[in-house]
C-alpha cells in the first residue's frame, strides 16, 4: 500500500519518533510511504516527499517534525479541493497525527478518506486518550526550569513566578510544578483566591524561608477574574493569546508583600526539549500499533493511551470537548497535602 503521512497542529516532542516508527513498521513490510509537507498546506499546495528508511533513522530523538506543519487546519469551504488534492496523491489511506483542531478539520472527511489518528498535544487535553505524547516532555522542562530557579530565588531571597503553556487545561503547570514541589500552582480550572495566596505568601516568607516558586499556567486567573489576553491574532480559530500572567502577578505580588519578586516565561522551551525516555517509548509502540492497524484495514480509528496500555479507539474519539483538569484531581489532593498552595 502507499500510505501518507502528516503531521498538523503545534509541533510536540516525540512526533519524529510517531514518524520514524511507523515508517520503519510499514516500509520493512514491503509498503511505500508518502510525507505531506506543512499539514494541510501539504495537501492543498502538492508539497510532499517519498520517504526511504534511511530518511527517517534516528530522527525520533529529535523535537519538531521533519515534516513540518502548521495550525492552519481550516477545511471549511474548501472540502471539494480537499479531496480533489488527496486523490491527486493515489493514496491507499493516510495517518495523521495532531490535536483537537487537526482532527475537526478532517471531520468533513470520516467517511470518504482512510484515516488512522495519533493523538498529539503537549497540553494533555485531547479527549479520548490519558496521556498524549510530548506531554511527560513538557512537565519535565517545567520542572527543571523551576528546580533551577529555586537556586536563584534563595539566593537572592526572591520569589519568582514561572509560567507555562496551558489556556484552558492546567495539565502542564500542575504535572511540572508537583514535580517539582513549587510553592504554589495556579492553573484555569482552579481560579485562586488573592487575600489566600497573599496570605500563604506572607505566612512561608514569616517562616524564614528564603525564596518562593510560583508555577502559573498561562489561563491562570483569580476568582471572578478572566485570563490575560497578551495579543490577538487575526483570522486564527483560537485569535486571542493568554499570556503576561506571570508578570503581572509578579508585579502585585511584590506590591502587596515587599518580597522582591521576578517572572520567567517558559514559552516555546516546552515544544522544544528533546522527548523524554518515556515518551519515546510511547510513540515506538504507537507507530507499530499504527501500522498493524493499516494492515488490517482499521481505518477512522486512532491509537490512544487508557488505563496503561494502547489500545484502539474511534476517530470520533478525538473530537470531543476538551479533557480538563479537575477541581479535585488526585494530583491537586497530592499537592494539598504536601502543603502547597493551588
Amino acid at each position: 500500500m502507499k500510505i501518507g503521512l502528516l503531521t498538523g497542529g503545534g509541533d510536540a516532542p516525540g512526533l519524529n519518533g510517531v514518524l520514524e516508527s511507523t515508517c520503519r513498521a510499514l516500509l520493512l513490510r514491503g509498503h511505500s510511504v508518502l510525507g505531506i509537507l506543512d499539514g494541510f498546506e501539504g495537501i492543498f499546495d502538492g508539497k510532499t516527499r517519498p520517504i526511504s528508511l534511511r530518511d527517517v533513522q534516528g530522527i525520533h530523538c529529535n523535537a519538531g517534525t521533519f515534516l513540518g506543519t502548521s495550525n492552519k487546519t481550516a477545511t471549511k469551504g474548501r472540502e471539494n479541493e480537499f479531496l480533489e488534492k488527496y486523490a491527486e496523491l493515489g493514496l491507499d489511506g493516510m495517518v495523521v497525527a495532531g490535536g483537537d483542531g487537526t482532527f475537526a478539520g478532517l471531520k468533513a472527511f470520516e467517511k470518504s478518506v482512510p484515516i488512522i489518528g495519533v493523538p498529539k498535544t503537549i497540553d494533555n487535553d485531547l479527549s479520548g486518550t490519558e496521556v498524549t505524547f510530548g506531554y511527560d516532555t513538557a512537565c519535565s522542562v517545567v520542572a527543571e526550569a523551576a528546580d533551577a530557579l529555586r537556586a536563584t530565588a534563595d539566593a537572592h531571597r526572591r520569589l519568582i513566578v514561572v509560567e507555562t503553556m496551558g489556556r484552558t487545561a492546567g495539565w502542564i503547570a500542575l504535572g511540572g510544578g508537583l514535580a517539582s514541589y513549587a510553592d504554589a500552582i495556579l492553573i484555569p480550572e482552579r481560579p485562586f483566591s488573592r487575600p489566600a495566596l497573599i496570605e500563604f505568601i506572607r505566612n512561608r516568607r514569616a517562616q524564614g524561608q528564603r525564596g518562593m516558586i510560583v508555577v502559573a499556567a498561562e489561563g491562570a486567573a483569580a476568582k471572578d477574574e478572566r485570563a490575560q489576553v497578551a495579543f490577538e491574532v487575526a483570522g486564527s480559530p483560537q485569535k486571542e493569546r493568554y499570556g503576561g500572567v506571570a508578570q503581572t502577578l509578579a508585579r502585585w505580588i511584590e506590591k502587596e508583600t515587599g518580597w522582591e519578586s521576578r517572572h520567567v516565561v517558559l514559552g516555546h522551551l516546552q515544544r522544544a526539549e528533546h522527548p523524554t525516555t518515556s515518551d519515546r517509548f510511547l510513540t515506538l509502540k504507537m507507530g507499530v500499533e499504527v501500522a498493524a492497524m493499516i494492515e488490517e484495514g482499521l481505518w477512522g480509528h486512532a491509537v490512544v493511551y487508557r488505563q496503561g496500555n494502547l489500545c484502539r479507539a474511534p476517530l470520533m474519539d478525538l473530537m470531543a470537548p476538551a479533557k480538563l483538569v479537575d477541581p479535585n484531581h488526585q494530583w491537586v489532593q497530592l499537592a494539598q497535602k504536601l502543603g502547597l498552595f493551588i
